[in-house]
């Protein structure tokens, strides 16, 4: 939230494919320091972490979206180009990596930093591949403005666009309950300490949200779908799922015996973080859409990181005081956040349509225009 907000927005100005470059050493960095058995060396190690997470979510998508432009090609590649990304990144490479980490790990015995040291050798060669083939792009190059100028504008962006402060507050509450999530399932599906597969588990959620990541690939390359449209439906879709928790402790009666395997409730629950993963394989390809159409190209990263503030702030909030609540007010408070969220959705699709509307009204008008003129004269 403080280092990498400042670091993410340097891309805008500095340049983008700098920004990667710098992303894969400082996470090469903080890779080495997992060998270190000193704590003060490890929070050194988190920290060029957090600086290197917020280049990661922000730099690469946005060297995307202006390389794409420059090169002028179509606008309905870049959608294929984001669900082709999470499908296949944060899905099938995800599980073949997490395979790959424990076969290092365990069933060669190299012990737990291995896949550390695994992801540096995989960090140093996308490092070469985006020095060696990657052009310069950047959002405002301009001298004159320095770093508090730049975080300025983008909040006289975000403050000014209905559509950004959105996005924003849609993506926020979104991957703010993503977040809250991860730290949840596990102690969700096992009360009781109960012998659960988490690799087995894992992987099934990954495989959801490849599936989901492939249907966004079809809506969005369908013109009579509207991204703004149908991700309300998601939304609602997702607040839902984080409502089974809450119910299966009303309708089941909860066993009171320790171990085991996973109960009956626990295989409801986890069908229905299943259908979420799905919801968050659609979510990625959509957000990055939306984003391309709406965030302004000259301050596409500082904006970007600027929306991640509130949603560190919230995943900090929570998990500091996780052990205050019981895990279904986590679920219920996540499952609000959620329908918040589809209801901005549906906000921001009426706002996007009626300037959209206004758009093609100006469009037309000054084409009449331009017709009436030589008959006048």
């Amino acid at each position: 939230m403080l280092f990498g907000t400042i670091v993410g927005s340097l891309a805008d100005k500095q340049g983008r494919k700098r920004a990667c470059v710098t992303y894969c050493i400082t996470y090469i960095l903080s890779c080495f320091t997992k060998h270190s058995p000193e704590y003060k060396v490890l929070m050194v190690g988190r920290i060029l972490g957090g600086i290197a997470t917020s280049l990661l979510f922000s730099s690469f998508e946005s060297w995307l979206v202006a390389e794409h432009n420059k090169r002028g090609f179509e606008q309905q590649w870049l959608s294929l180009t984001f669900s082709k990304a999470i499908f296949f990144g944060n899905g099938l490479v995800a599980i073949l990596a997490g395979l790959f980490g424990n076969v290092l790990a365990d069933t060669l015995g190299f012990g737990p930093v291995a896949p550390f040291d695994a992801a540096a050798v995989f960090l140093a060669i996308g490092m070469a591949i985006i020095l060696s083939s990657w052009n310069e792009n950047y959002g405002d190059p301009s001298e004159s403005k320095d770093l508090l100028t730049q975080f300025r504008g983008a909040a006289v962006a975000i403050g000014s666009d209905e559509k950004i402060a959105l996005l924003g507050a849609i993506q926020s509450l979104f991957e703010g309950s993503m977040y809250t999530f991860v730290f949840l399932w596990t102690p969700a599906l096992s009360p009781n300490d109960e012998e659960i597969p988490h690799g087995f588990i894992f992987a099934t959620f990954m495989l959801s949200s490849m599936l989901g990541s492939s249907l966004a690939s079809r809506l969005l390359a369908r013109a009579t779908f509207k991204v703004e449209s149908y991700m309300q439906i998601v939304f609602a879709v997702s607040a839902g799922t984080f409502l089974l928790p809450i119910i299966t402790s009303y309708i089941v009666p909860p066993s009171k015996v320790k171990g085991g395997g996973i109960s009956f409730a626990g295989c409801i629950q986890v069908l229905g973080f299943c259908t979420f993963e799905a919801c968050v394989g659609l979510f990625w390809p959509s957000i990055m859409k939306m984003r391309s159409q709406y965030i302004p190209e000259e301050a596409r990263s500082t904006i970007m990181n600027f929306f991640r503030i509130p949603l560190n702030i919230f995943v900090c909030i929570v998990l500091y005081n996780v052990n205050a609540f019981p895990i279904t007010v986590m679920f219920g408070m996540c499952s609000i956040f959620l329908f918040m969220a589809s209801i901005l959705q549906r906000r921001l699709m009426v706002v996007a349509e009626s300037h959209r509307t206004k758009s093609q009204e100006w469009t037309s008008m000054k084409e009449r225009e331009t017709e009436e003129e030589p008959l006048n004269i």
